[in-house]
């Protein structure tokens, strides 16, 4: 079955949705063609011909090339394949539904009566109600039809059900029960052993049994049990019958080295099981004693159970198969199974792998394809008036020519005709319009065809594949119609995602050598003479650039000689000839800026370009590389659209180059020798780095050390030191800033960001550093002490993985290994994040896949479901966002406007003519389709803009008539009529473009933005919020933990704001309301008094302790703690003698004497909680000083978010914890929305990542949209999708199956997965918009002619 092209004009009638049921022996017998009852498989003379009725029967279907089918003649290829059925002696349990059946057993024991039959359930109420009414059913103890007495219903063992009809624990004994108890009485005399077992008689339900009562079951009573009656009965629920597939399904290999065939495992699982029935009639008809029909009984069932699912736990060992074998559930489970191995993504044709390579030359949207690529895959063109003579000489090429062509397909034949063989001259005459040329790929298909045997693209494209060029290997898709290949253009093309839609920052920038040879290009020393200068820039002149008539800018040295600088000739890049458009505007701050001055900084690194010359500045990562707004590429892009920015980048990789190679630039030992005054200098900083480290271990010894809050002295050295020698790394590396000279090599390579840091440097010439592992310094490997080369207790520097050595100077062992155990460390991590994000990728692609955007600017799932009214909250689209989350920068494009557009002849406008003119320009109709939040920040904008003209002109004392002398004082902060109106339609036209179009995939664009992000994080991260003690969880697994919805997560912590925030004393005393004090935390002693006729335990308060604390405390709060906890304490037990002293007088009691009650008590009092809400473990002060005045807050640890907001004291309105699930619970479904995306936030802000808040918002949205917060795991997941498609290709592939069978589940395929799976084109994208055609046709259809001439015989059908 060769796969035909995909085309959608051709089909007439489309799958409308897909019904799940079971089938009904009677349904089985009908579908089938035969009935196999042979076990034998092939018949015992010699020419191996299969037995007719066995299991390989050619009847059904075909598994051989040579042999066709016997019941409808076709070959293999075309044989779909019959089905027959086997028939089983004895009815068994259906192992996919054996859940289902008990279910059904415990509702059906216990009948009831009154349920609203209502129409039109989801699927998902479905299973709701499923839970809730056998919930019902297990509270009655009678059926109400018969009035029988009924048990418990419970699985024993591998598919056996009991029910323990006679079982009680109820005081009143039901009639039934006694009757059934007092029929055994003589028994019991006569036989001792018999009472103790009573209470144990059960009822064994088997099949038969079961199979009866289904039965029985009437029909006005199944849709209680949730199941469509068009799609099953409850009695198809049990084996009665089997299907056997067809052959095509389990093909025999005939195998070369021994004779005989190799059999598939379903065929072999076959026939035991007609060999299983064939005993079960043989002992039948014998009379075999009742226990071994029994067994083979069993025997049957467990063979029925492993044919469907042969992972089954609990068989036991006398039963269990020999080895093991595919089921039909292995066969769809699992990422080699048929739903994703096979269905949701399979090896596709059309498409070469091969290894990749760097081409500078190349524009960056261009491929370079090996010829030998380009003469096997191939493009099937239709030949029309336009290219017959091009397509007549590739076919006269033929196939192993280049530019030629495979195959040609002649309009009305079917049959391809291949070009290697037969008259090739002639066919190319032949060439009708209309026939289809399978032609090569040639140059202009996006690639460009090239020698030797490697894909080659330009570096710049590598960020968004992650490739290198260390081997790896990429595929090439080539699309097959010219639909196809437009929308792989527009969607997919290099030039249509230069920007990132996780934040709308380029993705698509300079990298590495271009970074540094533009970098020494336009240093501020760098010069050329004509003939070098004509030369570097004679690079650029290639492909579409080649006729270009550069102008040569005047020099900027005349004398003694001419010469140019670099920062001429990159301004060529931007512009290179004057009928060029391009007038880019950039003025950003460098990497080295020193602080003051804009474009007059010392270091060169304040970069301003005018009108597309750069005027200042070196260029660096900041300025050309990825990941920053004010990239001149970016700048390109959005002021002067896509073609632009990458034809500027196609030149600067070619010219970068040419420059770094002439120059040189390399590498050697002596780049990172340390010189005398740099060894000097580590020296001093590593002797004062040791001796503060001493003072402080010096001051532990003595007890001298100020402990932070919350940690012991121990964790407070650890602390201080570990910050103390992470400093000197830092300032080692600052001080090789300054002693190196500027033409090193990594140097240069640090300062203009295209690779390594300064970090590096500084590990290579000056020190290592301190190694932490998971945060903290090396933990104690030994006894007490790292590594045995140090004394115990050591605490000194170089014993806790201080290496002081440089990587130039070498490492000492201790210090290497050291070394190794971080490195180590860093691997582990890499690794196990790997795992860890690409599951939770593909969790957020399965949910998120089928949101879309519509034309009602509503986001909605594949069902209709709203997730959002509008997206995001205003409909931009985050690719757009030219500020952080803005649509636009204002000042940017004022400045861009003004360069532009000078308007030397216009006047400038004063304060109040500038407002006047924006509101008249505003209230044309063009500024309607803008959004008035976004029209109030214009306004915003510009009155900044006119009050600080009217700062200027008051300063200046420039009157607004005109009139002042010196005429140029008004060029100060000068606006004109034309440039404000430029820049109201630029911000229009901005606004506009940057909507969100209908049809975008947002769910799949939100899954990737935050699962991307994933993936450069860390894992075990924590971080301290302000207070050394208070861990939070960061990374992936915080992300984890939110987008789960765990209910307890690792580090809950609830922010609390206080009543009055600027005082220590009051959060003190707040605090002790909230933190957990026990009552051995405030007493002085606990003891055990022993008088000669009483014994009691005394309880003496320590007041001044509870003073210091502020708690509110005292001997009767503390008497009434102890009677109200789990002490079993009676009130009058627990006396208060004056006002610190409490006594408890222990009962004694049946279980246990007057001194053990002593002993607990004795034990269990000091955790008594006398103060504070018990589930949270501890609060910490935590100081805010931001608004230069002390703002105090309280952090508390712990989970109770209702408790702590009704604490006195506290202000409820601010209080916040990061347990989405708590504050679901506590303030309702929108906190909780809100508070998963701060959450996010938070976390993402953290780890350094940027994410538009429009991603975010969506993920949560789509978490509380059903009015719970869900998780996105298999649990949530099933929650909100309807389709079993979808949840079959997720997770739990067989259990959604067999459940959606059992409900008679409709798929009405219209989410992504699903339209994958059925090969339908999905309705997202360009698949969302329905095109209606009207024809002109005849309304009237033909008369048709009459059968009969005469008039009479025709009688009218209706009467």
């Amino acid at each position: 079955m060769v796969k035909q092209q995909f085309r959608e004009t051709d089909v007439a009638k489309k799958i409308s949705h897909i019904c799940f049921g079971m089938k009904s022996p009677e349904e089985m017998r009908q579908q089938a063609h035969i009935q196999v009852v042979s076990k034998n498989l092939y018949s015992q003379d010699n020419n191996h011909a299969p037995l007719l009725y066995g299991v390989l029967d050619h009847r059904m279907g075909t598994s051989e090339k040579d042999r066709p089918c016997e019941t409808c003649g076709k070959n293999l290829a075309d044989c779909l394949g019959h089905y027959g059925y086997i028939d089983l002696e004895l009815p068994c349990f259906h192992v996919g539904y054996f859940k289902a059946v008990i279910g059904i057993l415990q509702e059906e024991k216990q009948q009831f009566l009154y349920f609203l039959k209502r129409p039109g359930l989801t699927y998902l109420q479905k299973r709701g109600l499923k839970k809730r009414i056998s919930e019902k059913c297990r509270k009655k103890s009678t059926c109400s039809y018969c009035g029988a007495f009924n048990g418990t219903v419970k699985k024993c063992g591998l598919l056996k059900i009991i029910h323990e009809k006679y079982k009680t624990n109820k005081k009143v004994v039901d009639p039934i029960v006694s009757d059934f108890l007092q029929s055994f009485e003589t028994a019991i005399e006569h036989n001792k052993e018999v009472e103790p077992l009573l209470g144990k008689a059960q009822e064994n339900l088997n099949p038969l049994v079961v199979l009866n009562l289904f039965k029985r079951i009437p029909a006005e009573d199944v849709p209680l049990l949730l199941m469509n009656p068009e799609a099953g009965k409850p009695s198809d629920l049990i084996l009665t019958r089997l299907l056997v597939p067809p052959l095509c399904i389990r093909p025999s290999v005939v195998s070369d080295l021994k004779s005989g065939t190799n059999e598939d495992d379903l065929t072999m699982k076959l026939t035991e099981i007609i060999f299983l029935n064939d005993v079960i009639k043989k002992h039948r008809i014998s009379g075999a004693k009742t226990q071994m029909i029994m067994e083979d009984w069993d025997f049957l069932q467990l063979q029925c159970a492993l044919y469907i699912n042969s992972e089954l736990s609990g068989i036991p060992l006398n039963m269990a198969p020999k080895k093991w074998t595919r089921g039909f559930v292995q066969r769809l489970k699992g990422k080699q199974g048929r739903f994703r191995g096979n269905l949701s993504g399979k090896r596709v044709d059309f498409s070469g792998r091969t290894v990749i390579s760097p081409d500078p030359n190349l524009r960056i949207d261009e491929v370079a394809v090996p010829i030998h690529v380009a003469k096997i895959l191939t493009f099937p063109e239709k030949v029309n008036k336009a290219n017959i003579n091009f397509l007549r000489k590739l076919v006269r090429n033929g196939p192993d020519v280049h530019p030629g062509a495979n195959f040609i397909q002649q309009r009305h034949m079917q049959m391809k005709r291949f070009l290697k063989y037969g008259n090739r001259e002639k066919m190319a005459q032949e060439l009708k319009f209309g026939d289809i040329v399978e032609r090569h790929l040639i140059d202009g298909d996006v690639a460009r065809v090239k020698p030797h045997r490697t894909f080659r693209f330009n570096e710049c494209v590598c960020t968004p594949y992650n490739a290198d060029f260390d081997g790896d290997e990429m595929n090439l898709h080539l699309p097959q119609t010219e639909e196809a290949k437009a929308e792989a253009l527009v969607l997919m093309g290099t030039k249509a995602n230069l920007v990132t839609p996780r934040n709308g920052e380029p993705l698509i920038a300079a990298i590495q050598d271009f970074l540094t040879g533009a970098y020494l290009l336009t240093l501020k020393d760098t010069f050329f003479d004509r003939a070098k200068a004509c030369q570097i820039i004679a690079s650029i002149l290639v492909g579409k650039d080649e006729k270009i008539k550069v102008r040569l800018p005047p020099p900027t040295i005349l004398k003694p000689v001419t010469l140019w600088t670099g920062k001429q000739i990159f301004s060529i890049i931007l512009r290179p000839s004057d009928d060029n458009p391009v007038r880019a505007n950039l003025r950003t701050k460098g990497k080295q800026y020193c602080g003051k001055g804009e474009d007059l900084c010392v270091n060169d690194s304040f970069v301003t370009i005018q009108n597309s010359e750069l005027m200042s500045g070196s260029m660096d990562k900041g300025t050309l590389g990825s990941g920053s707004k004010n990239n001149i590429f970016y700048i390109l892009l959005r002021d002067w659209g896509q073609n632009e920015a990458a034809d500027a980048m196609s030149r600067l990789a070619r010219l970068a180059p040419v420059y770094l190679s002439n120059r040189g630039f390399s590498i050697g030992i002596g780049d990172v020798t340390p010189g005398q005054g740099l060894l000097k200098a580590k020296y001093e900083l590593l002797n004062a780095g040791y001796k503060k480290c001493d003072e402080y271990i010096e001051a532990l010894n003595t007890g001298k050390l100020q402990q932070q809050p919350g940690c012991t002295a121990e964790e407070t050295l650890e602390a201080l030191i570990l910050k103390e020698l992470s400093v000197i790394r830092d300032h080692a590396g600052s001080a090789c800033l300054r002693e190196l000279d500027k033409s090193n090599s990594p140097l240069t390579m640090a300062l203009c960001g295209s690779k390594g840091s300064f970090i590096n440097i500084s590990q290579m010439i000056a020190c290592v550093g301190q190694q932490a592992i998971s945060g903290s310094r090396v933990p104690d490997g030994f006894e007490n002490r790292s590594l045995p080369h140090f004394e115990k207790h050591s605490k000194l520097p170089a014993a806790k993985g201080f290496v002081a050595n440089s990587f130039y100077s070498g490492l000492t062992p201790t210090e290497f290994f050291f070394h190794t155990m971080a490195g180590r460390e860093g691997l582990v991590d890499t690794a196990v994040k790997t795992a860890e994000t690409g599951y939770m990728q593909r969790r957020l692609v399965k949910s998120l896949e089928d949101l879309c955007s519509q034309y009602d600017l509503t986001v909605r799932s594949s069902t209709g479901d709203i997730i959002q009214f509008i997206y995001g909250g205003d409909g931009l689209d985050p690719a757009a966002m030219e500020g952080k989350d803005e649509p636009l920068e204002f000042k940017r494009v004022l400045d861009n406007i003004k360069a532009v557009f000078p308007c030397q002849n216009e006047p400038a406008l004063s304060k109040n003519e500038l407002t006047l003119t924006t509101e008249a320009i505003m209230k044309k109709n063009d500024f309607l389709c803008c959004q008035d939040s976004f029209l109030q920040e214009i306004k915003a904008f510009i009155k900044g803009v006119s009050e600080k003209i009217k700062k200027t002109r008051d300063k200046y004392g420039i009157n607004d008539n005109g009139t002042t002398e010196p005429r140029v004082l008004y060029q100060l902060d000068r606006i004109t009529p034309t440039q404000i109106e430029k820049f109201l339609e630029t911000c229009r036209d901005k606004y506009m473009r940057a909507q969100m179009e209908p049809g975008s995939a947002v769910g799949a664009l939100c899954a990737q933005s935050i699962g991307e992000p994933g993936t450069q994080m860390t894992l075990k991260t924590f971080h301290f919020a302000g207070v050394a003690s208070m861990n939070i969880t960061l990374g992936v697994p915080r992300i984890k933990e939110i987008i789960n919805a765990s209910k307890a997560i690792s580090t809950p912590i609830i922010t609390a704001q206080l009543d009055k925030d600027d005082d220590a004393d009051y959060a003190r005393l707040v605090k002790g309301r909230i933190e957990k004090t026990l009552l051995g935390e405030i007493s002085e002693y606990i003891e055990e008094v022993f008088l000669p006729d009483d014994c009691f335990i005394l309880v003496k308060l320590s007041l001044e302790r509870i003073r210091l604390l502020r708690l509110e405390v005292n001997a009767e709060t503390v008497r009434y703690s102890i009677c109200t906890s789990k002490l079993r304490v009676k009130p009058g037990d627990v006396v208060v003698h004056g006002e610190a002293i409490v006594c408890v007088t222990p009962r004694e009691n049946s279980k246990s004497s007057m001194y053990y009650v002593l002993q607990f008590l004795k034990e269990d009092l000091p955790k008594v909680v006398v103060q504070g809400i018990p589930e949270v473990s501890r609060a910490v002060i935590h100081i805010d000083e931001q608004s230069g005045k002390e703002k105090f807050k309280l952090l508390v640890e712990g989970d109770n978010l209702r408790a702590v907001m009704a604490t006195h004291g506290v202000k409820g309105t601010r209080t916040t914890s990061n347990n989405t699930y708590e504050v679901e619970k506590t303030l309702g479904i929108e906190a909780a929305r809100t508070t998963i995306i701060n959450e996010i936030q938070y976390t993402m802000v953290n780890h350094g990542m940027s994410i538009d808040r429009r991603h975010v918002m969506l993920l949560s949205d789509l978490m509380t949209y059903k009015g719970e917060v869900l998780g996105i795991t298999r649990f949530g997941l099933a929650k909100m999708k309807e389709s079993v498609l979808m949840l079959a290709s997720f997770e739990k592939t067989a259990d959604h199956l067999f459940d959606a069978a059992y409900f008679g589940q409709k798929d009405s395929v219209c989410g992504v997965s699903e339209c994958i799976i059925m090969g339908i084109p999905m309705n997202i994208g360009t698949g969302l918009f329905k095109l209606l055609h009207k024809a002109n046709r005849d309304p009237k259809p033909p008369m048709r002619p009459l059968i009969f001439d005469t008039n009479e015989f025709h009688i009218p059908l209706v009467t």
